[in-house]
C-alpha cells in the first residue's frame, strides 16, 4: 500500500505518474471505510484528492502556506501530512479534528471552519513573511459556494490593489452543501463552458507576432485591444477586471494538468486565480449520484450508502422543516430564508411546495437577516433559518437591523449546543449569550417534538418584535411529561428544590428529579420555553426555592443561569443558585452526548450537585 510510504509531502516527489494515481485511489478507499465508520464530510474530501496532490507536489510546504476554506476537504491533505496513522480516529473523542487545526499539525497554516476566510488568511500570512524578508507563496483553496460571501470579495479587492503574489485556487463543483444559486454561481458556468478564450487568445497572439517585419508590433498592438478579445469570448472576465490574473478552467482531476498551472501560477509573481474543475463525491458512487446526502454524512453502508444507524424519531430540524411548511400553507405572508442551507436546515419540502417563499442567498448570512429585516418593513413574515455557528457571523446585522427597529423576524437557530463531531468551530454555545444583550429580542427554546410546532406558529404569528427559536442538532422526544403543555410555563412537581433544564436538557431535569426522589430528595422541574426575556411565572417559581440548579446547552458567561443570578441578586431572592453548562467555549469534537455528560448536564450529573450542595 503507498499510503504506508508516505510519511511527509517529500515522499510524494518520488512517485511516478502511476504511482500517484494509484494513491489517489488508496486516498479515496480509506477516507470512505472511515467516514463510513465515523461519520464526516465525505463528498467534498473525495473531489479534491488530485488537487491536493498536485499542491503538495508543488509547494513546499510547511514553508509554503495551504489554507483550505472551510476546511470540510482537508483529510487528504491530512493524511498526506503525516497523519495516516491516526487518520481511523478523525472526528472522535481524543482523535484529531475534521478540520485543519494549527495546534494538530505545522502543515495545517490556518485553522478554518466557516466559510470564506481563506483568501484574506493567506494573504495575511504571506504580507507577514513579506516584512520579515521570507520568501514564501501562499495559496488559498475556495469552493464556487464560498464565493457567494462578501469577505471573499473583500479579500480579493484587497489583494488586488496590493498586487500580492497570492494564488488562489477556485475549485469548482458546483455546489457548496446545497446547488449554488446567484449571479456568481452562473458566471463561472460562462467560464467553465467557454474555456476556449485562452486557447484562442493565446494562438491569435502567436499568429500576429509570426509575422515577420510588423510580428512584433501587431502582437503589442493587439494585447493592447486584449479587453475587446475578452469580451468577444466571454461576456466580461471578472476577475482579471479587478486585478487577478486568470488561468483556467483545468481538470481537477489531472494531477499533470494542475502541477503545470501551479507552476505557471507561481511565475507570474502576481495575484493569480487558478480555476479547476472538479466532480464532488468523486469516485464513490452513492456521492458521486448525491453530493449533498454525503456532505456531511452519518455512518453508512459502503456498499450500498445507506445509513448504518436506524433512526431514532424526528430530528428537531425535520419537526422544525414540517412545522413551518404547515404554517406557510396557511399563511400566504410567511416565507423562509437560509444561507446556502435548504436542505441542512429542513427546508426542502417548503422550497418544493413554494418555490418563490424559500430564498437561498447563498453563503451571506449577513445579507440574508438584513434582507429579512427588509421584506418584514413590508407585511412580509420572514423565517431565517440558520445554524447557530453561522449565525454569529451576521451579529451586526442581528442588533443593528432587526432588533434596533423592533422588526417581527424569526430566526430559526439550528444546531444550538454542542453539535458532536465537527467541533469548536460548529459547536452553538453563544447563541444565549450574546442574543440576549440585543434589545427586543425573545428567546425560545422547545423540549421536543410537541412544543416545537406551536412555539413556532407563535413566534410566525405574534409580530410583536424579533423572536428566535433555538434547538439542537437531536432527535426531538414526543413525550412531555405535562398534562395541558402550557407553552407560558409550567411547574412540575413540588420541593423547595427547582430544577430548570433549558430546551431539551428539561428531560434530563425531570430524570434528575426521579433520582433525587428515590433518594428521599423532593425537587421540582420548571419547564421554561421561553429562557429570555425571564417570565414572572418563572421568577416566582425561583423566589420560592432553596436551592435552584439550571442546566444550559451553552456558555455560562452571559447564558440563561447567568440571566437568573442577576435577576435573582436585583430582586434579594435567598435561593442558592447553581448553574450547570459550558465553562467556555473551547469545547472539543467528540458525540453530542459525550460532551453533554463531560459538562455536567445530563441527569446524574444534576442529582449529584444537588446532593452534594444539600
Amino acid at each position: 500500500m503507498l499510503l504506508n510510504t508516505i510519511g511527509s509531502p517529500a515522499d510524494l516527489k518520488d512517485l511516478s505518474g502511476g504511482e500517484l494515481a494509484q494513491l489517489s485511489m488508496e486516498l479515496r478507499t480509506m477516507i470512505t471505510e472511515v467516514v463510513a465508520r465515523n461519520g464526516g464530510h465525505l463528498a467534498s474530501n473525495l473531489g479534491v484528492v488530485e488537487l491536493t496532490i498536485a499542491l503538495l507536489l508543488e509547494l513546499e510546504c510547511p514553508g509554503d502556506h495551504l489554507v483550505w476554506d472551510v476546511g470540510h476537504q482537508c483529510y487528504a491533505h491530512k493524511i498526506l501530512t503525516g497523519r495516516c496513522g491516526s487518520f481511523a480516529g478523525v472526528r472522535t473523542a481524543g482523535g484529531m479534528s475534521g478540520f485543519p487545526k494549527r495546534e494538530e499539525s505545522c502543515y495545517d497554516s490556518f485553522g478554518t471552519g466557516h466559510s470564506t476566510t481563506s483568501i484574506s488568511a493567506a494573504l495575511g500570512l504571506l504580507l507577514a513573511d513579506r516584512q520579515q524578508g521570507i520568501d514564501s507563496t501562499a495559496v488559498a483553496v475556495i469552493g464556487d459556494g464560498a464565493l457567494t460571501g462578501g469577505m471573499a470579495w473583500e479579500a480579493l479587492n484587497h489583494a488586488a490593489h496590493l498586487k500580492a503574489p497570492l494564488i488562489v485556487v477556485l475549485n469548482d463543483n458546483e455546489m457548496s452543501i446545497s446547488p449554488n444559486v446567484g449571479a456568481i454561481s452562473s458566471y463561472l458556468n460562462r467560464l467553465r463552458t467557454t474555456p476556449f478564450y485562452r486557447r484562442a487568445k493565446r494562438d491569435v497572439f502567436g499568429a500576429l507576432k509570426s509575422i515577420p517585419g510588423v510580428g512584433d508590433w501587431l502582437s503589442a498592438a493587439a494585447r493592447r485591444l486584449k479587453g475587446s478579445l475578452k469580451y468577444l469570448f466571454v461576456r466580461g472576465v471578472l476577475f482579471e477586471e479587478l486585478g487577478f490574473t486568470y488561468l483556467g478552467p483545468f481538470d481537477g482531476h489531472d494531477i499533470d494538468e494542475m502541477r503545470a498551472a501551479l507552476r505557471r501560477a507561481r511565475e507570474m509573481g502576481g495575484p493569480v486565480l487558478l480555476h479547476c474543475v472538479t466532480q464532488k463525491g468523486r469516485g464513490y458512487f452513492a456521492a458521486e449520484q448525491k453530493p449533498d446526502k454525503f456532505h456531511s454524512a452519518a455512518p453508512f453502508v459502503v456498499a450500498t450508502g445507506e445509513k448504518s444507524l436506524p433512526a431514532n424519531g424526528a430530528t428537531f430540524t425535520e419537526v422544525f422543516g414540517r412545522s413551518l411548511l404547515d404554517i406557510a400553507q396557511r399563511d400566504v405572508k410567511v416565507t423562509a430564508i437560509s444561507a446556502a442551507m435548504i436542505d441542512g436546515t429542513g427546508l426542502a419540502a417548503m422550497a418544493r411546495a413554494f418555490p418563490d417563499r424559500v430564498l437561498d442567498v447563498g453563503i451571506a448570512e449577513q445579507h440574508a437577516l438584513t434582507l429579512a429585516a427588509g421584506m418584514s418593513c413590508r407585511g412580509v413574515k420572514p423565517v431565517v433559518a440558520l445554524y447557530s455557528t453561522f449565525l454569529q457571523r451576521a451579529y451586526d446585522q442581528a442588533l443593528h437591523d432587526i432588533c434596533l427597529q423592533g422588526l417581527p423576524v424569526v430566526l430559526a437557530v439550528d444546531r444550538a449546543g454542542a453539535v458532536g463531531e465537527d467541533g469548536p468551530t460548529h459547536h452553538g454555545l453563544y447563541d444565549i449569550s450574546f442574543l440576549r444583550t440585543m434589545p427586543g429580542m425573545r428567546i425560545l427554546a422547545p423540549a421536543g417534538a410537541w412544543d416545537l410546532p406551536a412555539l413556532l406558529e407563535g413566534a410566525v404569528q405574534e409580530q410583536s418584535g424579533p423572536v428566535v427559536v433555538r434547538y439542537p442538532r437531536d432527535y426531538a422526544l414526543q413525550s412531555h411529561a405535562l398534562p395541558e403543555a402550557p407553552l407560558s410555563g409550567a411547574v412540575v412537581g413540588e420541593g423547595d428544590v427547582l430544577l430548570i433544564g433549558v430546551g431539551p436538557l428539561y428531560y434530563q431535569a425531570l430524570e434528575a428529579a426521579e433520582i433525587l426522589a428515590g433518594a428521599g430528595v423532593s425537587a421540582a422541574v420548571y419547564y421554561a420555553p421561553q429562557i429570555w426575556p425571564l417570565s414572572e411565572a418563572l421568577l416566582a417559581a425561583v423566589s420560592r426555592a432553596r436551592l435552584v440548579v439550571t442546566a444550559e446547552d451553552n456558555i455560562l458567561p452571559g447564558g440563561f443561569g447567568s440571566a437568573l443570578c442577576e435577576a435573582a441578586m436585583q430582586r434579594g431572592f435567598a435561593a442558592r443558585i447553581i448553574n450547570l453548562g459550558f465553562k467556555d467555549g473551547m469545547v472539543p469534537h467528540a458525540a453530542r452526548n459525550e460532551l453533554l455528560k463531560s459538562a455536567g448536564l445530563c441527569a446524574a450529573e444534576i442529582a449529584a450537585v444537588v446532593q452534594k450542595n444539600g
